[in-house]
């Protein structure tokens, strides 16, 4: 419930503090004493547009703060508490906050959406929306789990149609750039690249393009280690005859297989074997013009490959051409995981079909209910001539099932049953809101209620009977009410004034609480105006004390 109110610096109200209570709460003053100042400032933390002409003192920012109150153990009287807060600079910057957090206007709008609810004769609460007229059957019909099951598999099923549509879309588009991608593949196919054949290739080609000057070279470097009497060879083996010439075990003492003949005579053998194997790679190294056109041309057909498929080396040739081959294989095949989609689809769109019939059938009975119980409850209120029904039309699928309702009223004896948003006056659509919120406050845990002045161009026993309405609700309920009837303000648990008064700067509005004779007096001025009489007195003592 709003256990406080907070407004500083708005229009006409300087700082007021408000405590609310449980109960029905009674707002009472003069036309133009700042009572619709309040329900604007309230306005601003359900998510309205600032206005900078609202800030009254440009030198300070303009505050709106609420704290909600929540039951979390009846048993233990504990509670929780909530506080929202909206803060306007005098250049127009807005910024909201819950518990000091940070949020945006929209975030701030829905959350205070949830716990309050202002009703005024030109801003009904979605009661002539076609969608807030199916909430209302909906909470009146026992709907709400049968609902919730529905909703979380229409989700499902919107998401399974999503899927479907945009693998379709993929596989329009891959069929589209088939004929590209099959050139692609042509070419790819004609030059049959495999992973590693580009750097053998040019490694080849490298080698066949210097194959005299690498031969030239080969047989130098044979000739050097074994080419004549001055050849590396030639010089190990004079080396070891001058060893041999004398006994080396007397400077010498090493193992023979270690000694220095037998070191120089390892050297000899290797330089021997590699002497050798420079003459064979010489002698096969000869100049090949064909091979090596043939491996250029091989070369240069890789590096316009790929270059036309803007790919880096040829091993991505190769990845490339394995892509394009299961793409087009995906696109000329079945399309198996569509196909699975689309038969869960159907199957959940018939499970869905059946759950929509069974919230029609559930509607269409809890509306009868609901038609029969609105117009003895509105009746009493002076729409003695009510007749009322509930309209329903199949539309397609939504997330609320299938149902397209409309309430659909008459007001007048023999009149013609019309959409209540066309043919409601003010006052009879106030009078019919009332007993709706009244129908289902006793259903469901609604939120705080703000009445503006709902009984307006009603008096009489017309207002008692609103008056013991809204009381009746008040007890499941907060119910916070503005009201110039004094029927209905003689019924309230708490009763406060909003009134103007003159500063040394400007007018300001004010709001008191008022209590004991305050409130008679205050009750007493709504039933005979300024001057109070004996009997006005008396007969607000007695409206007071008879709603106790």
């Amino acid at each position: 419930m709003l256990s406080k109110l907070i407004i500083r610096n708005y229009a006409l109200i300087d700082e007021v503090e408000i405590d609310f209570s449980k109960g029905l709460s009674i707002i009472t003053g003069q036309t133009g004493a700042g009572k619709s100042i309040m329900l604007g400032a309230l306005g601003l933390l359900s998510g309205d547009r600032a206005d900078t002409k609202a800030i009254a003192d440009h030198s300070r920012k303009t505050v709106v703060e609420a704290t909600f109150t929540t039951e979390v153990d009846v048993a233990k009287e504990t509670s929780s508490e909530v506080i929202v807060r909206r803060e306007i600079s005098p250049s127009g910057r807005s910024r909201a906050f819950i518990d000091d957090s940070p949020v945006t206007l929209a975030e701030l709008g829905e959350y205070v959406g949830r716990l309050l609810d202002i009703h005024s004769q030109h801003a009904n609460l979605s009661l002539n929306s076609r969608e807030g007229q199916l909430k209302i059957i909906d909470a009146m019909s026992g709907t709400v789990s049968l609902l919730e099951e529905y909703r979380k598999e229409f989700r499902h099923y919107v998401e399974l149609r999503g899927k479907i549509k945009r693998l379709r879309e993929m596989r329009e588009r891959n069929r589209e750039k088939r004929g590209y991608m099959l050139m692609q593949l042509e070419a790819l196919r004609k030059l049959k690249p495999k992973r590693g054949e580009q750097r053998e290739i040019e490694q080849r080609f490298e080698m066949l393009s210097e194959a005299d000057e690498i031969r030239e070279h080969l047989s130098g470097a044979h000739y050097v280690l074994a080419g004549d009497r001055d050849s590396a060879m030639s010089m190990i083996k004079n080396a070891i005859d001058e060893l041999e010439s004398f006994n080396l075990q007397l400077v010498d003492p090493t193992p023979d297989d270690e000694s220095l003949i037998a070191r120089l005579h390892s050297i000899y053998i290797e330089l021997k074997d590699i002497a050798y194997t420079a003459e064979q790679l010489a002698d096969g190294m000869e100049s090949n013009p064909t091979l090596l056109a043939h491996t250029g041309a091989r070369m240069r057909a890789y590096y316009d490959m790929v270059k036309a498929m803007g790919v880096d080396t040829g091993d991505d040739l190769v990845d490339l051409q394995d892509d394009l081959e299961q793409q087009i294989h995906l696109i000329d095949g079945d399309d198996d995981e569509s196909r699975e989609y689309e038969l869960e689809a159907r199957t959940l769109a018939k499970v869905l079909k059946d759950k929509a019939n069974t919230l029609t059938e559930m509607r269409k009975k809890g509306a009868a209910e609901f038609s029969n119980r609105l117009i003895k409850k509105a009746i009493p209120l002076g729409l003695q001539n009510l007749k009322f029904t509930v309209g329903f039309n199949e539309g397609k699928l939504t997330a609320d099932g299938q149902d397209v309702v409309e309430f659909l009223c008459s007001f007048n004896k023999n009149g013609s049953l019309l959409p209540m948003a066309t043919t409601a006056s003010g006052g009879e659509l106030s009078r019919l809101t009332l007993s709706i919120k009244s129908m289902m406050a006793e259903r469901m845990n609604m939120p705080t209620v703000i009445f503006d002045e709902i009984d307006t161009g009603v008096s009489g026993e017309i207002a008692d009977k609103m008056g013991r309405m809204m009381k009746e609700m008040a007890g499941l309920m907060q119910i916070i009410t503005i009201t110039h009837l004094p029927q209905v303000a003689g019924k309230g648990t708490r009763h406060y004034k909003v009134f103007k008064q003159d500063t040394d700067e400007r007018t300001v509005s004010s709001v008191k609480e008022l209590t004991g004779e305050e409130r008679v007096r205050e009750i007493a001025g709504m039933l005979s105006g300024e001057r109070l009489t004996d009997a006005a007195l008396e007969a607000a003592r007695a409206l007071i004390s008879n709603d106790q």
